[in-house]
């Protein structure tokens, strides 16, 4: 019996996906679940299963291929064996013992080695466990001597190409490709909220030191009752919760010309991945405790380490935090995630001399950055919002008894 391998159903803000690779060929054996092909859509890659084991017996959609939800990408046949013969009783350790050390490979990247003819054992890896990222392929290419001909007269300079320029002096290279379609569309809402909202953006200063001392002397006593390590952002984010109940407008977003005021705080956590910045949603964060939030944050960043986030993970959100910190940036004026009408920028710790109570001190200051759509949210809003996470996060125990 023959079986239909297709798109999988896509949500109505997602019109269309890309073929990213196939993980099998026309005539090898597959079992049910395996995945045979990864579709792109603009917020994540999506991985489709074999339904039951079988043959691969029909590729429909290349590799680069645009399709829609439900389209057909390629056939099964139900029950076949593979023409292959069935000897591999004695070599399967082997197999099994050489695909554990190949290394792991993000879709993006497994996508542009193909484009270039690159294996593998042509790219070294910089990801976790050597995993090879996409930079580590475009590395590769870089550095990869293209296929030159016998020495001639003629000279280099005649040659059209501009990517083939290696001499002992150095070279002068460049490299075109295409953006992948999260690139793709990370620059259209970018531009999208720069020209269709009144950005504007707001800054203060938080003393870090009593949270990083409540965090010293209770973190191996969180970690050992929840399983979880306690960060900053987990506080930062029980902070802004606080403050969006607060401060509806600021949780707010615009629909038409109706303001929709949400009666509950779905924070986004930005978070980097081999692709590209990703916002999985962290939900009712108004009824979370510290471990909820901290269990939430390492399962999407392992998520979307390995490339599993969903849609769901990503879809919707009324307020979002990005960390800037964690690359080392100072200070930033970060860019709206439209609808929501607000996001925080947190910065890296430093110490800077600082006056309390008359004395200059040394203390740990993070900057903090509001930006916020000016079309909903007022200045003073605005300001006192930035005010009460500072407040909140300056004194910890005020998100404990909620005061």
């Amino acid at each position: 019996m023959s079986s239909e391998i297709l798109t999988p159903v896509l949500p109505e803000s997602v019109a269309d996906a890309t073929v990213v690779a196939w993980s099998k060929k026309v005539g090898d054996a597959v079992k049910q679940d395996e995945v045979l092909v990864e579709i792109e859509t603009d917020k994540v890659v999506l991985e489709v299963p074999a339904p039951m084991d079988g043959v691969l017996t029909e590729i429909v959609q290349e590799a680069g291929a645009t399709v829609i939800s439900s389209q057909l990408l390629g056939r099964l046949l139900a029950g076949a064996v593979a023409a292959a013969p069935k000897v591999e009783a004695a070599p399967a350790a082997a197999v099994e013992s050489a695909a554990s050390a190949e290394p792991q490979t993000a879709p993006a990247a497994r996508k542009l080695m193909a484009e270039n003819n690159l294996s593998a054992a042509d790219v070294d890896g910089s990801g976790k466990q050597g995993r090879i990222l996409k930079e580590d392929v475009q590395a590769a290419v870089a550095a990869k001597p293209a296929a030159a001909p016998a020495p001639v007269a003629a000279p280099v300079a005649a040659a059209p190409a501009p990517t083939v320029a290696v001499s002992a002096s150095g070279a002068r290279m460049e490299q075109r490709v295409p953006m992948t379609r999260l690139r793709a569309r990370i620059a259209e809402r970018l531009m999208y909220a720069k020209q269709s909202t009144a950005m504007l953006t707001t800054f203060n200063e938080i003393d870090m030191k009593p949270l990083m001392d409540m965090r010293n002397e209770y973190k191996d006593a969180f970690e050992k009752k929840h399983k979880a390590k306690l960060g900053f952002m987990s506080l930062f984010v029980k902070a802004a919760a606080v403050a969006l109940q607060r401060f509806p407008e600021i949780n707010a977003s615009i629909d038409g010309n109706d303001v929709v005021y949400h009666g509950f705080c779905d924070i986004g956590i930005a978070v980097s991945s081999d692709r590209g910045l990703v916002v999985p949603i962290l939900r009712n964060t108004e009824n979370m405790g510290l471990a909820d939030i901290e269990s939430g944050i390492a399962g999407y960043a392992a998520k979307a380490r390995e490339g599993k986030l969903d849609m769901n993970d990503l879809s919707g959100g009324t307020f979002t935090i990005t960390n800037g910190g964690v690359f080392g940036s100072l200070l930033s004026t970060p860019i709206l995630n439209p609808p929501q009408s607000a996001i925080l920028g947190m910065h890296s710790i430093q110490k800077r001399p600082v006056v309390v109570n008359d004395q200059i001190v040394i203390r740990p200051m993070m900057y903090v950055a509001l930006s916020y759509d000016h079309r909903i949210v007022d200045g003073q809003g605005a300001v006192t919002f930035l005010k009460t996470i500072k407040e909140l996060v300056e004194n910890p125990v005020r998100l404990v008894l909620d005061v």
